[in-house]
């Protein structure tokens, strides 16, 4: 199948815009061993990684042999959004591919995350990437199904009033490459050699095109297609 021309470029939020992975699930690494599962951090972002915290309550029970509250979910999001709002940093050289993108594009660029959207617009504000995506934010908690299921690419794309096959989609996780080719997209796959991104040949397999290991060389592929 050739590739239609991209029109717009759908963005992945943790590990693709902001640098989120090795805070957010640490942190989930040191709950999980506060009620008695020991996970390595590569172990942990193995099984985590992409995917949302609360879908995977029965993996967590099953390990913990606890019931995974409530409280503890708010626990562990008040936790986070504390330590991202103190350590959290952009990927390298984002502010550059993304302002690039947009301006080649008409604006027509979007952040469509499987995360909740308190944590998504809390790191768009801090690390200065807000101003690209407002008003084009899309969360996957607010969709019928979330990632791998196409859910919020279609809608990203539908808000752009761009068909989903005309759209681009950066993703650093097999969930989210699988998400964006059900959405018809044409998936980029980043992954850089820094812990909590999945490797190129599994984002191949999931289904990406193309993979980009540094974002400074984004802009040049996305033109190229």
């Amino acid at each position: 199948m050739v590739a239609l021309k991209p029109k717009a470029v759908l963005f992945d939020c943790d590990g693709v815009l902001v640098d989120s992975e090795p805070i957010t699930n640490g942190l989930l690494r040191d709950m999980l061993q506060e009620q008695g599962w020991t996970l390595s951090s590569a172990e942990c972002m193995r099984l985590f990684v992409g995917k949302a915290v609360i879908d995977q309550t029965a993996l967590i029970e099953s390990h913990t042999g606890k019931p995974l509250t409530g409280a503890w979910m708010d626990s562990f999001r008040q936790r986070r959004n504390r330590a991202l709002q103190l350590h959290l940093k952009p990927i390298d050289n984002i502010h550059q591919a993304v302002r690039e993108l947009h301006t080649r594009y008409g604006g027509r660029i979007a952040c469509a995350s499987g995360a909740d959207r308190f944590k998504v617009e809390l790191q768009l504000q801090k690390t200065g990437l807000m101003p690209y995506f407002e008003g084009r934010i899309f969360s996957g908690h607010e969709m019928p199904r979330t990632k791998p299921a196409p859910d919020v690419y279609l809608a990203a794309a539908a808000s752009l009033g761009i068909p989903a096959e005309h759209c681009l989609v950066v993703e650093d996780s097999v969930t989210g490459v699988m998400a964006g080719v059900a959405a018809g997209a044409t998936v980029i796959g980043f992954s850089p050699s820094a812990l909590g991104h999945d490797l190129p040949d599994a984002l191949r397999q999931a289904g990406a095109r193309h993979i980009v290991t540094d974002m400074a060389d984004l802009p040049a592929l996305a033109f190229g297609l």
